[in-house]
């Protein structure tokens, strides 16, 4: 059964740093493009950052370009978001999503395989 679980979401103080993972089981992220998504109340879905071809290649956002870092470990199957420098407006619900190819990258009609989702918090 395909599953993605993330976690490491946390509540912290703005300058603040987080990892989150997400561990996949039933196919392997190093064939997948694997991507992190996030969520704010009252906002719609927003594509974070993204990772493929085994790791190779990553894109970001503009908005965490420089403060994020999109990782992955393809031996446990896990990938990471490794997040600096956290704001305020980081705050959301995060999201690791997988799909067979992307040639849209982080439009997220691409990603059907979703996780539960795990809870930032920055506070100022």
């Amino acid at each position: 059964q395909v599953q993605l679980v993330e976690s490491g979401g946390d509540s912290v103080h703005a300058g603040g740093s987080l990892r989150l993972s997400c561990a996949a089981s039933g196919y392997a992220i190093s064939s997948n493009c694997m991507a992190w998504f996030r969520q704010a109340p009252g906002k719609g879905r927003e594509g974070v950052a993204l990772i493929y071809y085994g790791g190779d290649t990553t894109v970001y956002a503009d908005s965490v370009k420089g403060r994020f870092t999109i990782s992955c470990d393809n031996a446990k199957n896990t990938v990471f978001l490794q997040m600096d420098s956290l704001k305020p407006e980081d705050t959301a619900m995060y999201y690791c999503a997988a799909a067979p190819v992307c040639p849209r990258g982080l439009w997220f009609g691409t990603y059907k395989r979703w996780g539960p989702g795990t809870q930032v918090t920055v506070s100022s």
